[in-house]
């Protein structure tokens, strides 16, 4: 028996093109978190994009580090970075090895593995805060730098997989800047959304921090 459409799963070929082409595909795409607690599943409702070295706004900007690596490529592998000393962000990488190119998982619908999910978001009043925010998509689906690297398609071996879903058409999607980003890459139109679906996240734009006197 063959799987359902949207059960299919994304090949690499599908990471492999530019980052703003694949962020707004990934709206209502299925990403599977695979944990020894059992699986969740998550509708991608919100992503913003970084196109590595020519952009200001992202981690591969000045270039190849320990930390960053894996937004080097290979097209279709998580990059999982340590943000503010507590939170984890998922981010897909895609386009060609060594361009460094990403798209970071901003928010999403739980449909399955809620139960799961809540369990690691116990201050989550609803589930549909459960994944509203970068933050709280890593912790509700137990994502943290084990997972930096992982393969998204290698099969149902792999803790993270894309499936095909049901992609949003262009009309039902908005863009607008990046929240939180400063600087030169702070206009960048490159966050997109599902429009008023709940689960996104409230933009906010950057503030600097202020130094204590």
């Amino acid at each position: 028996m063959s799987a359902r459409p949207d059960r299919t799963p994304l090949p690499r070929s599908f990471f492999d093109r530019p980052v703003l082409t694949v962020a707004p595909d990934l709206l209502g795409r299925t990403l599977v978190r695979r944990t020894p607690d059992g699986p969740m599943e998550l509708r991608i409702t919100e992503v913003e994009a970084y196109e590595g070295e020519a952009d200001p706004g992202s981690h591969a900007y000045r270039g190849r580090t320990a930390r960053n690596a894996s937004m080097f490529g290979p097209p279709g592998h998580a990059y999982v970075y340590f943000i503010y000393g507590m939170w984890f962000s998922l981010n897909l990488v895609c386009g060609p090895p060594d361009h460094a190119s990403g798209v970071l998982l901003r928010a999403g619908e739980v449909t399955v593995g809620a139960e799961l999910a809540r369990k690691h978001r116990v201050s989550a009043r609803n589930n549909r805060e459960l994944a509203k925010g970068p933050a709280r998509l890593a912790t509700a689906l137990a994502v943290d730098r084990s997972l930096d690297g992982a393969d998204l398609c290698s099969g149902t071996d792999s803790p993270l997989s894309l499936l095909t879903g049901t992609p949003v058409a262009p009309d039902l999607r908005s863009h607008g800047p990046r929240t939180g980003v400063g600087g030169a890459g702070a206009a960048h139109p490159y966050r997109y959304w599902i429009t008023d679906d709940p689960t996104v996240s409230p933009y906010r734009a950057h503030a600097p921090r202020r130094r204590s006197t």
